[in-house]
This record gives structure tokens, C-alpha cells and sequence, in this order.
């Protein structure tokens, strides 16, 4: 210290300096710490020799030292050594916030497995070394049991969708990191496109690694997605109850089989499109998850009578809801069905070609289904009299019935049904031309009293009837009337269904052409109950007759009236619809001839407080009747303003700010 102190001549102590002007060649003498006091000799004699020789070394090796000084941090490290630092993070932020360092860092977090983290680990060796309660650590202290439950109870109910571009691998890491802590999500959608998503299979091994609290998984399109990261889910996400899997390719049944093996309290299981999938797949899970409720496999064409007889006859006790599509069955899973499909609640049958009448009359005639309240058969040729009947016989608790595109079905078979579901409440017929009207009307007389709801649609064979019935009987108890699409059906048939239905609170006659004011109005006059809903779109024929003489006898109960596309109806139906609706919500005159006087003929009705008003297509309307529509603002939740020529976009952008909690369509 005292040699330090004496020194001689222009030498000095120099603290916190740099010893060379050029950085490179002070980094070979010194540390680069900019706090060190170093003691040196202050440079004011001039050298020659010496730094002329370190300079022409320093020009050569130069790169080399910058080379070896930017090698110097964590990011050198290969992977392994990485991974083995990143695992020893607590989960908690401080892997989240490790994990937006990188997209190296983040893609390493994701793929530590629960039995390679080192905290979980750690507590495992503590709890077997002593049977004492652990120190807590004042670092990091750990939860009570209540927040503990109520972090799993969050975690396992957040939700995430991914669409198209955004489901990516990155994307789907920095999910599951960020919630680690939390025991990750509990829902994930992914709604890819075959041409835009590029999810993989390291995007779903995150998920798995990361959520175990995982219930709800649903993959879309998602074309890179294999057997590999299903079997991610499987072994990181027990807890898994719904699985929903859609044109998906490269899945087969080694996915499956994974599946059934670790996940036992799946529930609910979906296969659309997936043609990779074939029996064994739906064997292991009808071994393996033995709480399946609901089971939907559409197109997919490997799969046949194999694979869902096994599935369904060992979670035949549990399993209720059962829908197929154009799958590869014959009649031996129709009969399967029948004979182990006792907690069957609902089953949906489309596109079965190779099922039989056969495979139809052996499910019924099984008498097992006693708990089926729904059915629905679409497309399938074997659906025909003998085998409805016995659908009807072997269901005891069938409520709903919905047969489409039924070429095979007639009117002997309708009454049949009719007369042995003493249950029946709801009967849907679409595009099934074997039906005529003769054969409804029988069927309807055959209903017993709990019947309800009646939808004939685009059925060919409903016609006028040639002959006239001087005496019809009654049917009391049907409420809802569904006419669609119908050409055969006019006026003259309307007045017999008035007759025969005066019970009626819903009609629907969309699109009958053949509809005028001469079938309305005794329609209208058969009426002994309220009407609540009407819908007339497309009965071009109607005047405003009708509408005056609907809005007069049902106007204090008529919710809900739609007149879209008949051109006849004019103000003077607006006019009676303001002076005798006072419970009106929704109110469509869409590509009507209706002007502003009709509109603020409707805006001035006190006692009317519409929710929902379309005027779309109505070529009259100007600009004037926003002002009129303003005084709506108090009840108007929707409007529909697309089509109409004569207001510009610009006024329409001024009434948008006035009334913004509306929803305006133009």
C-alpha cells in the first residue's frame, strides 16, 4: 500500500479507465467490468516498438476473439444442456417469462413432461425420503388447498379457439406454458383449413405436456396432425371427456387406441371425415371408455359393422345418444343397436345404403330401445312401412320422429305408426313423396292427445284432394303446422287443414305459391286458439286481406309475423298491423311494396315495441324513414336496411352512431 502510495514521477492511479483507446485490445489485458480500479502508468512517453507488433497480431486474430466473445451466452448451449437448465424453473411466471425470450426457449419449455420437472420431482423425493411436512419454501409458498382447487377448477374450464392461420406450433406452446401453472386450459378448438393451418404434431404434444386438466378437445381440418400427437393428448390429458376430430387424414386407429388406453372418462366421441380410421380404433375404445355417452362417426368409409357393434355393445350402458353417416353397416349394427341400445335416448340414422327393411324391423322388434325419445332417419333405402312399424312397436317412449328423403314410405305405413306411438308428440316428413294428404289427415286422426308439432317439406305427393269432405273430425291437440315447399298444396287443401286443425298457435307456410286469401281467411275463421307465430314468405298471392283480417282476430297474441317476398302486401297491411298488434317482437317486410308511409305508420304505434324489423329489398324506402325509425331506438335490438337502393351508406352511417346498440344490416 505504501509503494502504492510513493509513486514516482507522471505515474498515477487511474480508476475506472480504459487502458487501450481501441476496445479490442483492451480486452486482452483487462476485464471488461466497468467498476474495477486498476493501477497503471499513465501514457504520455510515446512507444514505438511494441504496439506496432500487438497491432499487426491484432488484425489477424481479431475476428477469431469477436467470434469466441459473441459465443459467449446461454444461446451457445445446445439443447440438452438448455432443456436441463429450463426444466429447473419454477412453474409459475417465471417460465412464462423465460418463455418469451425465444422461440427456442418457448418450444423447449413446452416439451418438459410433468415427470422431467424438476420441482415436481423434488416434492416426490421429499414426500418418500420423510414423512414430516416439508419446510415451505419463503420463496415461492405454497398454495392453501382452496386456491389449489380453485386454480384446477379455472384451469380446467378456460377456454381457447384457434382459427385458420392462427393455429399454429408456436401458438399452441405459448398456450399451454402460459397456463401452466394453472393446470392449463380445459376447452381447445382448433378450426384449421387444409390449405392455411399448419399445426403439427409438436404443437399438440405442448398441449399435453402442459394441460393436463384437459376436457375438450376438438380438431377441424387440420391436415399435419397425426397418430403422434394424438397419443400426446392421451398420455398428458387423463382427464379427457370430449374428443372431436374432422377431416383429419393422417389420424388412424393407432390415435384411437391411444385414446382408449389412457383416457377411461371420455364421454363424448366424434369422427367426421377421417379416413384413416377403421375398426380396431373404435374397438380399443369401446373397451377402454366404458362412460361414453354420445358416439357420431360420419363418412368415414372403413368403418363398418365391426367396429361400431363392438363399440356399442360394450358401452351399452351407458351410451344415449348414437348418430351415423354414411358409414359401412349393414344389418347386423341396426340389430346390435336393438338388442344392447337400452339407455339409447336419441339416434340419428343418414346415408346407410347397405342397411336393409330388415336391419329396421329387427331394432324395433328387439324391444329394447324402452328409453328412445328421438329418431331420425335420412336417406336410408330400408326405412319403409314394416319397418316404421315396428320402430313405433319396439319404442314405447319415442317423441320425435324425423324421416327425410324416404321414397319407400306410404300412407299405410304413416297410419300405422301413428296409431301404435302412443308417445308421439313431434312428426317431421321431408321430401318423402310417397305421402299424400289423404294419408296425413288419416294419420293425424290416429294421433293420440299428446300430439304436438306437424312439418311436411318439399313432400311432392302432398296434393289437393279431388273429393270434398262434407264432415271432418277434429284434431285438438296439434299446435305447430309446418307446410313448406309444397307446390301440389293451395288454398283449397288450407281450408280443410283449418277445419280439421283449430287448435293451431303456429303456422308456417313458406313458399306455398298456391296459398291466396281464399284459403287465409278460412283458415282464419276456423281459428279457436291463439296465434303466437306466422310465417307467409313467399305466398306471393297474398293481398292485404289477409293480413288485415290475421292482425284483427290475433293481434293481441301474434309475437312474430313474416311476410318476405309477397309483393302484393302493401302500407295498408302496416297500417292494421300498428293499430292491432301490441305484443308484435319481430316484424319481417322484406322485398315488399311498402313505402315511408308504412314505416312511420309502424314507428308511431305506441302500444308496438318491436325488437327485430327487416325491411330489406323494399325499393320505396327513402332516407326519411330513418328519422321515423328513430323513434324505435327504445325497443329496436335489429335492422335490416340491405337492398334499399334509395338510402346511401352515408346516411346510414349518421343513424348507426344515433342508435349504435342496434344491430343494422345494410
Amino acid at each position: 500500500m505504501a509503494a502504492l502510495l510513493n509513486f514516482p514521477g507522471d505515474d498515477e492511479i487511474r480508476l475506472r479507465g480504459m487502458f487501450c483507446s481501441h476496445f479490442m485490445d483492451s480486452s486482452l489485458f483487462l476485464s471488461l467490468a466497468p467498476t474495477v480500479d486498476v493501477c497503471y502508468s499513465s501514457r504520455k512517453r510515446s512507444r514505438v516498438t511494441a504496439p506496432s507488433i500487438i497491432g499487426e497480431e491484432l488484425l489477424q486474430t481479431a475476428p477469431l476473439l469477436k467470434k469466441q466473445l459473441t459465443c459467449c451466452s446461454i444461446d451457445a448451449l445446445p439443447d440438452e444442456c438448455l432443456f436441463e437448465i429450463l426444466r429447473r424453473l419454477p412453474r409459475s411466471q417465471e417460465r412464462s417469462i423465460a418463455a418469451c425470450v425465444s422461440k427456442r426457449w418457448l418450444m423447449l419449455l413446452s416439451n418438459i413432461q410433468p415427470s422431467e420437472d424438476m420441482e415436481v420431482v423434488q416434492k416426490g423425493e421429499n414426500l418418500l425420503r420423510s414423512s414430516r411436512k416439508p419446510l415451505p419454501d419463503l420463496n415461492y409458498p405454497e398454495p392453501s388447498v382452496s386456491a389449489l382447487n380453485s386454480s384446477i377448477e379455472s384451469g380446467g374450464y378456460i377456454t381457447r379457439c384457434l382459427e385458420a392461420e392462427e393455429a399454429t406450433d408456436v401458438r399452441l406452446a405459448a398456450i399451454a406454458v402460459s397456463n401452466t401453472s394453472r393446470g392449463g386450459i380445459g376447452k381447445l378448438k382448433i378450426r384449421g383449413g387444409n390449405s392455411t393451418c399448419k399445426a403439427t404434431d409438436a404443437g399438440l404434444s405442448a398441449i399435453g405436456h402442459g394441460c393436463p386438466l384437459l376436457r375438450v378437445l376438438s380438431i377441424w381440418k387440420v391436415p399435419l396432425i397425426t397418430d403422434a400427437g394424438l397419443a400426446a393428448i392421451a398420455d398428458g390429458c387423463p382427464f379427457l371427456e370430449n374428443l372431436d376430430l374432422c377431416q383429419c387424414p393422417l389420424i388412424s386407429d393407432k390415435g384411437l387406441i391411444a385414446i382408449a388406453q389412457k383416457c377411461p372418462n371420455l364421454t363424448s366421441l366424434t369422427i367426421d371425415s377421417c379416413s384413416g380410421v377403421c375398426n380396431d380404433g373404435l374397438q380399443a375404445l369401446g373397451h377402454g371408455c366404458s362412460k361414453l355417452l354420445s358416439i357420431s362417426i360420419k363418412d368415414c368409409p372403413l368403418v363398418g359393422d365391426k367396429g361400431v357393434s363392438s363399440l356399442v355393445a360394450h358401452a351399452s350402458s351407458s351410451i344415449m345418444k348414437i348418430k351415423l353417416q354414411n358409414v359401412n353397416i349393414s344389418d347386423v349394427t341396426l340389430a346390435v343397436i336393438g338388442h344392447y341400445g337400452k339407455a339409447v335416448t336419441n339416434i340419428s340414422l343418414n346415408a346407410l345404403q347397405n342397411v336393409s327393411e330388415r336391419g329396421f324391423w329387427v331394432m324395433g322388434n328387439a324391444l329394447n330401445l324402452v328409453n328412445l325419445t328421438s329418431c331420425t332417419i335420412s336417406c336410408c333405402p330400408g326405412a319403409t312401412d314394416r319397418g316404421l312399424e315396428a320402430i313405433a312397436k319396439g319404442c314405447p317412449r319415442l317423441k320425435m320422429l324425423c324421416i327425410k328423403r324416404s321414397q319407400n314410405l306410404s300412407d299405410t305405413g304413416l297410419k300405422s305408426f301413428t296409431g301404435s306411438a302412443k308417445m308421439l308428440e313431434r312428426l317431421q316428413l321431408e321430401e318423402c313423396n310417397g305421402i299424400t294428404l289423404v294419408g296425413v289427415f288419416e294419420g293425424l286422426l290416429n294421433c293420440y292427445s299428446r300430439f304436438r308439432s306437424l312439418a311436411l317439406i318439399k313432400c311432392l305427393g302432398i296434393k289437393d284432394i279431388t273429393c270434398h269432405l262434407e264432415e271432418l273430425p277434429t284434431c285438438m291437440s296439434l299446435q305447430y303446422l309446418t307446410i313448406r315447399d309444397c307446390p301440389g298444396f293451395t288454398s283449397c287443401s288450407l281450408s280443410m287443414v283449418g277445419k280439421l286443425c283449430p287448435s293451431l298457435q303456429q303456422i308456417d307456410l313458406s313458399r306455398l305459391v298456391g296459398v291466396t286469401d281464399a284459403g287465409i281467411l278460412p283458415l282464419l275463421e276456423s281459428s279457436q286458439s291463439e296465434l303466437v307465430k306466422v310465417n307467409l314468405e313467399g305466398c306471393v298471392s297474398l293481398s292485404d286481406a289477409s293480413i288485415s283480417s290475421l292482425v284483427k282476430a290475433h293481434g293481441s297474441s301474434l309475437k312474430f309475423l313474416s311476410l318476405k317476398g309477397c309483393k302484393e302486401i302493401t302500407d295498408r297491411s302496416l297500417l292494421s298491423i300498428s293499430a292491432n298488434c301490441s305484443v308484435l317482437k319481430d316484424l319481417d317486410v322484406s322485398c315488399c311494396s311498402i313505402s315511408d308511409f308504412g314505416v312511420a305508420a309502424i314507428a308511431s304505434a305506441k302500444q308496438l315495441n318491436l325488437r327485430t324489423l327487416s325491411l330489406s329489398g323494399c325499393s320505396e324506402i327513402t332516407k326519411k324513414s330513418l328519422s321515423f325509425l328513430e323513434k324505435m331506438k327504445e325497443s329496436l335490438e335489429g335492422l335490416n336496411l340491405q337492398q334499399c337502393k334509395l338510402i346511401n351508406t352515408h346516411v346510414v352511417g349518421s343513424f348507426e352512431e344515433k342508435i349504435w346498440w342496434c344491430d343494422i344490416l345494410s
